[in-house]
């Protein structure tokens, strides 16, 4: 996804990442880069209120419970091949 616009860093990039930075596993210059681009750019921060939502109802109905590395792992990968037929 790209809204068209330049930035410094791409929108693709930052929708890779925002999971990520939604844990607050990314170092502070990562972190630093996302804000700045959900500043600039209305579409990614749509995309990003969407995930933080998904990611809250998860956590509220799924209480304590992590999910199994390997699940994340496909679901993530998922994520990027939806992402990427959105895309073409």
């Amino acid at each position: 996804m790209s809204c068209g616009d330049h930035h410094d860093t791409d929108c693709r990039e930052v929708l890779d990442k925002v999971y990520t930075y939604l844990d607050g596993e990314l170092d502070e210059g990562d972190c630093a880069d996302i804000r700045q681009h959900l500043d600039e750019c209305g579409p990614c921060l749509r995309e990003y209120g969407l995930d933080q939502v998904v990611k809250q109802l998860v956590a509220r109905h799924c209480g304590c419970d992590a999910a199994p590395e390997d699940l994340r792992a496909r679901i993530r990968d998922r994520i990027d091949q939806v992402r990427g037929e959105l895309a073409t």
